[in-house]
């Protein structure tokens, strides 16, 4: 699998976006805030779109958020293989948000750390509720 994250798996639109944080579960894994949804839409054809979001109220200057948005966006490809083939192998759809969270801006190592444990969390979160959707049927 190519370590990209090509505009087609981001996630977009008022109506998406919306029902993500209206219906969404969400956890946090310091620095981040992951709100995910699950679902199982056949005409999507993309099995895990993606945002990335910074607060402007604790970031003022456009130069940190950004950075901190491309940091993101980098160790989310990085380690967005095993989230991808997991939800791919059952047939579901994953939108999901990262929301900064943080009041300074961390080095790369420990962003891709945290995202690491933060992806493992959501593969076990989302096993764990097909596993349970699985038994009561």
């Amino acid at each position: 699998m190519k370590n990209t994250f090509p505009k087609t798996e981001r996630l977009f639109g008022v109506k998406r976006i919306e029902r993500l944080h209206t219906q969404g579960e969400a956890f946090i894994i310091y620095p981040f805030r992951i709100v995910f949804i699950v679902g199982n839409d056949e005409s999507e054809t993309i099995p895990v779109r993606a945002m990335v979001s910074v607060s402007k109220k604790k970031f003022r200057n456009a130069v940190d958020r950004n950075r901190i948005k491309r940091l993101m966006r980098e160790v989310y490809r990085l380690n967005k293989s095993s989230l991808i083939s997991n939800i791919a192998e059952n047939r579901q759809q994953l939108h999901l948000a990262f929301q900064y969270i943080s009041d300074e801006i961390l080095p790369f190592s420990d962003m891709n750390y945290r995202m690491q444990k933060a992806l493992g969390k959501l593969i076990k979160k989302i096993s764990d509720k097909t596993e349970s959707l699985h038994a009561d049927n």
